[in-house]
């Protein structure tokens, strides 16, 4: 356990319950967890907070997908298949992230993200209700493209809301309505989650004692937040959804212009 005051350790084990909240509704919960995790390990080496963090997420996402699967139909091989393809493109991203200017592609990841909030907003129909027409093959593969290599890409190369575009390019491309989405999202980060887990565990950067503390309440909002979701429905994850967006172009913009 790192040298921190009992007062922090709760503000994190606070922050790592929101985040598991937010994370099960409509992913996106890194955006409060990692920036937690940075202010109370300031002198921390970047990876072990990095390590740290995904130690947390994997444990409330996995109970989210569990919750999920249980409650509502999931195509758990198509999860999975989606999940290793955005394995193989989040390790592709991270090696090519040292090689691309990030301050080049955040006004691009913003500019998607402004569109997608104005197709959430003018398209209230937007994941209210699932598809009855039956998805080809050829739909599969590009969601396995575009949504497994693509999006595993992002994670890798920059991160921030990888769970909210997972939501989105599902919905988009399978015709989910947004709770089936948000648990298949679920499933797919638990992949991606546990092979970066492994690489950080692998290189010992990783605080196990105050990840295993703060994965306890991380669980606990993980599955308050998918029985939430589960309950409400659509509605409630579409509002979810758009504050979630909006942070995000918040911390884009302050990453980039602050």
């Amino acid at each position: 356990m790192p040298d921190i005051s009992t007062t922090m350790i709760i503000v994190l084990c606070a922050a790592a319950a929101a985040a598991g909240w937010i994370d099960a509704v409509v992913g996106g919960g890194g955006l409060l967890l990692l920036p937690a995790l940075l202010l109370g390990l300031p002198h921390a080496q970047p990876a072990a907070v990095l390590g740290t963090n995904k130690a947390v997420a994997i444990v409330g996402t996995a109970g989210a997908a569990v919750t999920y699967v249980r409650k509502t139909p999931v195509d758990v091989k198509l999860a999975v298949r989606i999940g290793l393809a955005a394995l193989a493109g989040s390790v592709g991203g991270a090696a090519l992230a040292g090689g691309i200017s990030k301050d080049t592609m955040r006004p691009l990841i913003m500019g998607v993200l402004v569109v997608v909030a104005a197709v959430v907003i003018f398209k209230p129909g937007f994941g209210a209700a699932p598809s009855t027409s039956p998805v080809s093959r050829k739909r599969v593969l590009l969601t396995i493209a575009l949504a497994g290599l693509g999006i595993g890409f992002y994670d890798g190369l920059i991160g921030p809301g990888t769970g909210t575009f997972l939501v989105l390019a599902l919905t988009a491309l399978l015709h989910l309505d947004l709770v089936t989405a948000s648990a298949t999202a679920k499933i797919v980060n638990c992949c991606t989650n546990a092979g970066a887990l492994a690489m950080f565990a692998y290189q010992g950067m990783v605080f196990w004692q105050l990840a295993a503390l703060m994965a306890v309440f991380n669980l606990a909002g993980g599955m308050v937040g998918a029985r939430m979701a589960l309950s409400k429905g659509s509605g409630f994850v579409r509002g979810v959804l758009l504050t979630v967006v909006g942070a995000l172009v918040v911390k884009l913009g302050l990453e980039q212009w602050g």
